[in-house]
């Protein structure tokens, strides 16, 4: 196995110079200059800023311009943030564990969710609870995140006031009560995305689920005498998994790209709100190197994907 990651690794290095090119050219190509306040403020001369343009090297050709990130970023320097002043990694590594924690314990909440909810209703098809679980995942998934977001806000925080609607790095607290304090306004971000992506993949559940459970193997396994739980948990769901991670691995960067939209309502500083406000400002260099983050979150997702399914499914060989 250890070959074929490697040899998937190496495969994937064109495919994100390609991507790191496309990115890189759009952006410099889009209209607007990062130094744009410099030209409206009368006590900054203009040779200042044509200095600063020729520093960061902003006047060069594109393909000048790329192959020095190319080298910069193959040594470890992200870039310079023309808004914050500060190193781009540094930037981007104070927002990805809040990013993280969020959007990690989402997908758990989902799978936890979506896992026996489908697969019970699979077993159980047209039954009452499959009714039930299908009209709530219609429901769930048919509501966008902003919306169950400042509805949540309205009723938990505005109504209730249990739980804080704006997210705060800068807790003051210690000990235990700290986590508690990141525990509870962390809550409503959770669930927005939790429940979003617990509504789409119940049905991917139930569907994989309804495929395998018609096969022969499991009814020979029935006629061999194993109780359903079994059968259910050994024969069919593990089988009818492999489509739902390929889904779930496909999946995340939209989960990602979901979170921006969660971030901002809940003021979040994650990077997501890292990513829009850089887009506000004209920076390219922190808008480059986040949706370059992102890219590499496609190519690792897809890659942990084929990983699982030789541990799910052994017939699966990594040649």
């Amino acid at each position: 196995m250890t070959d074929y990651v490697i040899r998937r690794l190496l495969i994937a290095i064109p495919s994100l110079l390609g991507i790191s090119l496309i990115l890189f050219t759009v952006l410099a190509l889009a209209p607007g200059d990062p130094f744009s306040e410099l030209a409206t403020n009368p006590n900054i001369p203009p040779e200042v800023r044509a200095n600063l343009r020729e520093k960061f090297g902003l006047d060069d050709p594109i393909l000048v311009r790329y192959l020095r990130w190319l080298a910069a970023m193959a040594q470890g320097d992200w870039g310079f943030s023309f808004a914050s002043r500060v190193n781009v990694d540094t930037l981007i590594l104070q927002r990805v564990p809040t990013t993280l924690f969020v959007i990690g314990s989402s997908q758990l909440l989902a799978l936890a969710i979506a896992l026996p909810v489908g697969i019970f209703a699979a077993t159980r098809p047209y039954s009452v609870f499959d009714q039930i679980a299908n009209t709530l995942a219609f429901i769930g998934f048919s509501l966008p995140t902003f919306f169950t977001g400042l509805l949540l806000i309205l009723i938990f925080s505005i109504k209730l006031d249990w739980l804080p609607f704006v997210y705060r790095a800068d807790i003051a607290e210690t000990g235990w009560r700290w986590y508690w304090e990141h525990l509870r306004q962390a809550i409503m971000p959770i669930l927005v995305l939790g429940l979003f992506q617990a509504a789409s993949y119940t049905r991917y559940v139930r569907s994989a689920v309804l495929d395998v459970v018609r096969l022969d193997y499991v009814t020979t396994a029935r006629a061999k005498g194993l109780s359903e739980p079994v059968v259910t948990l050994r024969h069919v769901a593990r089988n009818a998994l492999i489509p739902v991670v390929t889904l779930v691995a496909l999946q995340m960067p939209a989960v990602f790209g979901g979170a921006i939209v969660t971030e901002q309502i809940f003021r979040i500083p994650g990077i997501g709100s890292l990513l829009i406000n850089a887009m506000l400002a004209n920076d390219t260099p922190v808008v480059m190197a986040v949706t370059f983050v992102f890219a590499c979150l496609v190519v690792f997702f897809n890659l942990l994907a084929d990983v699982l399914y030789g541990w799910l499914d052994p017939r699966i060989s990594f040649r």
